[in-house]
């Protein structure tokens, strides 16, 4: 007995496979010549006996599978059963694409089976054949078919047409569910149905605790099989007598609603659960027309295309949610009972899905999350870069093969450090400015844009810092205008000065180091915290307007560092602080990953517990004010040497709010 196979290559056409070679006989295998590497390491994978394995050189899309009439006279009167399964299950792909490869392909299939005089033609078809059928929908309803306007669904319905209505050839039609990976290792070898929500699954996770309760979407019942059942079960009916011209419902029995099915996923990839549901089934009311008018406006256009963007699910798919069909399976049971085969529970087999999604698929696997990748011949201004937290950022773009552009004030200590750089191999070229003058803010923009061309990020980090209480600043206003001035002014100088090219471009990075003092609203820092305030303040509303041109707005909520700027504060010496090389560490995570805000947990809880309880947080804040006192330089005393160290209990809170301005 011998097989001849369309898409063996295909995901189940592999299983199928390798299911035949443990009949005897012959399997014949239409592989394109182009496709050949693909075959033998499925091949070599899969572990098939080549000797029983046969390549056939083909193509669907041309008639009769591009067989030559040799390859015709070998295989006529040979094959038994003609397994056709090549298609595109594709939801995303072009009508012509499908149409191409579904109808006509089918129709290419069947006139080879037809000339080989093949015994039973056996086409894999889709319950998308059903197209949006509203009920229950048998194993010999066709004609009944409803919303097929969908290519996808259009093309498996006309191809199993064509197959329905053959004449030279008996055949046998199976109509699988949505096909995910091998219930007993995961396997699957493209994202496609479930798992274009794993993506959000797992941003859920990174962003919540597994217990908290999300919204989440209800609405049909999708029908899910693994593969290995496909595969088993029609290996099995083919070989049952009796069963042509008949169609099977390769499909679960007792299918889950789409909300059960994502939290299955969620309790499998340890993300929290959509426990309060929204039927998506009740804006059915609405009129379909209104609908239409709504989804097409702009701005929700956008909105919907920016979120379907970032979890990466195409909007073909959003029409399947309130999927309103219900297969009935009795042919199909009946031809496999007493086999064993029937289709597992997916609470069973959910976690190997995801395992392998996780190892195998996930696209940010794919991402190039490496420093190199982000900078490598990028032009990127570094503020403040001499050193500290500047300084160790440039060491570090430097080494990846960025045009490191470092300014500061100070010349000698600048040239230094791009001297230093240079001998180590780094493009750097520094410039000096103040920052907090307008006019050399200017002048430095006119500098970098005329010997580079453009800026591809820009990280502010060159600030100014005041620690003093209100009480002690009622005769220094000018604390308030000088930290305006360079921490706020200065850096929004830069910004407009660069963003003109980055926008024509639609491509840039501004990345603005704020602090944590800004989310703890930390005592004795007002003029300081007010001028980062004002910084971030302006990012958030520049990033409503710029991300649709390309432009990337990062703050950085910065907890405590040691660096030049807090040197002044002797008690600083004490309590825990940052590195500037693990503050640099943050820079890199901003560059690489480009989100819109980066803090510790104790900032994000700081602000948290001040929006939640504000009274609560005032108490805890003004016990810290009476805690840390005013530093001998902050109160005008000169002749103070050295301060007092700091007890016991300061270094203990200090400790306790790890990395907060006190």
């Amino acid at each position: 007995m011998s097989y001849f196979v369309t898409g063996a290559t295909g995901f189940i056409g592999r299983y199928l496979v390798t299911n035949l070679l443990k009949r005897s006989g012959t399997v014949y295998v239409l592989v394109r010549k182009d496709s050949q590497k693909k075959f033998d390491a499925i091949a070599k994978k899969a572990g098939w006996d080549l000797k029983r394995v046969s390549v056939v050189y083909g193509d669907m899309t041309k008639a009769k599978c591009g067989l030559t009439p040799t390859q015709v006279r070998t295989l006529s009167g040979k094959v038994k059963h003609f397994f056709h399964l090549a298609a595109i299950y594709d939801l995303a792909a072009s009508a012509e694409a499908q149409r191409a490869a579904n109808i006509d392909g089918t129709q290419h299939a069947l006139d080879l089976a037809a000339t080989i005089k093949a015994g039973v033609f056996h086409h894999t078809s889709s319950i998308a054949a059903a197209g949006l059928y509203p009920g229950i929908f048998r194993e010999d309803m066709f004609d009944e078919a409803e919303g097929l306007d969908d290519p996808y669904l259009r093309t498996k319905h006309d191809s199993e047409g064509l197959v329905r209505n053959e004449k030279r050839i008996k055949w046998r039609i199976y109509r699988p569910g949505m096909v995910v990976g091998h219930s007993q290792t995961g396997e699957i070898d493209k994202i496609d149905g479930p798992y274009y929500f794993f993506t959000l699954i797992k941003k859920l996770r990174e962003i919540l605790p597994a217990w908290m309760p999300v919204l989440g979407i209800e609405g049909g019942r999708i029908n899910i099989v693994p593969v290995d059942y496909v595969a088993d079960a029609m290996d099995h009916i083919a070989h049952k007598p009796k069963l042509d011209s008949h169609t099977f419902h390769l499909t679960d029995p007792e299918p889950l609603r789409v909300g059960e099915v994502l939290n299955t996923f969620c309790r499998a990839g340890h993300a929290p659960e959509m426990t309060m549901r929204i039927d998506a089934r009740m804006f059915a009311f609405v009129p379909s027309g209104i609908r239409g008018a709504v989804g097409n406006l702009p701005p929700v256009k956008r909105f919907i295309g920016m979120l379907l963007r970032d979890f990466k699910i195409p909007k073909e798919v959003l029409k399947f949610i309130t999927y309103p069909t219900r297969f009935d399976s009795r042919e199909a049971e009946r031809a496999l009972k007493g086999s064993g085969i029937a289709v597992p529970k997916l609470e069973g087999y959910a976690w190997r899905l995801w395992d392998y999604w996780e190892r195998h698929l996930d696209p940010d696997l794919f991402i190039d999350r490496t420093l190199k990748g982000k900078v490598r011949n990028k032009v990127v201004v570094i503020t403040g870069g001499s050193s500290g937290i500047g300084l160790s950022t440039a060491q570090r773009v430097a080494e990846a093969g960025a045009i490191t552009v470092i300014v500061a004030r100070g010349e000698e200590e600048l040239f230094k450090a791009r001297d230093e750089m240079k001998k180590a191999g780094g493009k750097v070229f520094a410039y000096t400015a103040d920052l907090a003058d307008m006019a050399d803010c200017d002048r430095l923009v006119k500098l970098v844009l005329e010997e580079h061309g453009h800026v591809d990020i820009l990280i502010n980090n060159a600030g100014r810092s005041i620690r003093r209480s209100i009480e002690a600043s009622y005769d220094r206003f000018h604390d308030f205008e000088r930290t305006m001035q360079l921490n706020y002014f200065g850096s929004i100088r830069l910004i407009m000065g660069f963003m003109p090219t980055m926008t024509h471009r639609r491509k840039g990075h501004i990345i603005n180091i704020s602090s944590i003092g800004v989310l703890a609203s930390s005592p004795r820092f007002s003029a300081y915290v007010a001028s980062k305030a004002a910084l971030d303040a302006f990012s958030r509303c520049a990033q409503g307007e710029l991300s649709g041109k390309g432009i990337s707005f990062t703050t950085i909520n910065m907890p405590l560092v040691k660096t030049p700027m807090i040197a002044p504060t002797k008690m600083y010496d004490s309590v825990p602080t940052l590195s500037p090389e693990e503050a640099a560490d943050l820079l890199v995570k901003a560059i690489i990953e480009k989100p819109s805000r980066i803090a510790t947990r104790l900032g994000i809880f700081s602000a948290l517990v001040n929006a939640v309880a504000p009274k609560a947080y005032e108490v805890i804040m003004s016990t810290a004010f009476e805690l840390f006192p005013d530093s001998a330089a902050a109160k005008g005393d000169r002749k103070a040497l050295k301060e007092s160290a700091p007890s016991q209990e300061q270094i203990a809170f200090a400790s306790l709010m790890r990395g907060v301005h006190w």
